[in-house]
């Protein structure tokens, strides 16, 4: 069965009305900035992350073969044995002690036969935690699910606006401290990272949606528990602006050239420079890492994986670029519904 018969397990929808928000921060990494009044306009946004059972029946009704499901080109991969390039995903793996906190290599392994049916890899599977966000899919999985559904991914602008649930410019999107009155959020790394993870409420990795508080707008795990996809190209400076226009298909006018940037993601080093025109050939030829050959989108909301001493990104502002062929452990998504 096709069509909307078949969605009826999707997310309810919350309405965010249109409004205007400071976004961006220059508090921690300097890819967030620079602050600036951005407008939303007026949307619906799913109540929580996409779930391994959601991507289930999506499957089920179209066949989609995940990204993670199919052996790497070789041609992303020069020089690498022909041996490893079969399908799989990037897994995260506790360490067993300390280690340098810029040796990322050290905690992610590339494991043949991950994905998100079996996300530790062969012998695995999702039985048990059907109600936790979907993870190992890469853009074009989420993109394909959205459009099945009916819907979109949101842009950077939208998510972060979402996110702060009316608020207004504090540090986190329920406030100034980490953890009101002792109560934990959200799903971050309580611990020691990346060795000792203590369990958030007694989570390790993702937890099930809806199991941290929700913000002002009623949305959960917009902050924590998977880093989320947007259909931003992730550029930095004033370019922002354009990269997100484009991503809701407005176009929009020339932007100032900014000076070059570099900037590491959560899972692995990754850079970026600038752009003076938003033209959207220009724009994803930028966003491409050195090196690599797949355009970069801006992840938005943090992980599990977030600790202060390593990824202090659960705050609404915090935003990490991934190549969008990228499957990994702490990587979902949601969908949003705009006004035709």
């Amino acid at each position: 069965m096709t069509g909307p018969e078949a969605r009826g397990g999707l997310t309810g929808l919350v309405d965010v009305p249109a409004g205007s928000f400071r976004m961006g921060s220059t508090d921690f990494y300097p890819e967030e900035g620079p602050v600036r009044e951005v407008r939303v306009d007026a949307f619906a946004v799913e109540r929580h992350p996409v779930t391994n059972a959601q991507f289930a029946a999506f499957v089920a009704d179209t066949g989609h073969v995940t990204v993670a499901e199919q052996a790497p080109d070789p041609a992303d991969f020069p020089g690498a044995d022909p041996a490893l390039l079969v399908p799989g995903g990037l897994v995260f793996t506790p360490t067993p002690g300390p280690v340098p906190l810029d040796r990322w290599d050290l905690w992610w392994r590339w494991q043949p036969g991950a994905c998100w049916r079996t996300p530790q890899g062969p012998g695995s599977s999702t039985d048990g935690i059907e109600e936790h966000p979907v993870v190992l899919v890469a853009y074009d999985d989420a993109l394909a699910y959205a459009r099945w559904a009916g819907r979109d991914l949101p842009t950077e602008a939208e998510h972060e606006y979402a996110a702060r649930g009316g608020g207004g410019t504090s540090t986190y999107a329920w406030g100034e401290e980490r953890t009101p009155g002792g109560r934990l959020m959200a799903n971050t790394w309580q611990g020691r990272f990346p060795y000792r993870n203590d369990g958030a409420d007694g989570w390790r990795g993702t937890s099930p949606v809806g199991a941290f508080p929700a913000n002002g707008y009623g949305l959960h795990d917009l902050v924590g528990n998977v880093w989320e996809w947007t259909r931003t190209l992730f550029l930095t400076g004033a370019d922002r602006d354009a990269a997100d226009e484009l991503a809701r298909g407005d176009g929009g006018g020339p932007a100032p050239v900014a000076e070059a940037a570099a900037v590491s993601s959560c899972c692995a080093p990754d850079r970026s420079t600038m752009v003076a025109a938003p033209d959207l050939q220009a724009l994803t030829e930028r966003s491409v890492a050195p090196g690599e050959r797949h355009p970069r989108r801006v992840l938005k909301g943090g992980s599990h994986l977030c600790a202060p001493e390593y990824c202090l990104r659960y705050r609404p502002p915090a935003r990490s670029p991934q190549s969008e062929d990228s499957a990994t452990t702490h990587l979902g998504f949601r969908c949003v519904l705009r006004a035709a």
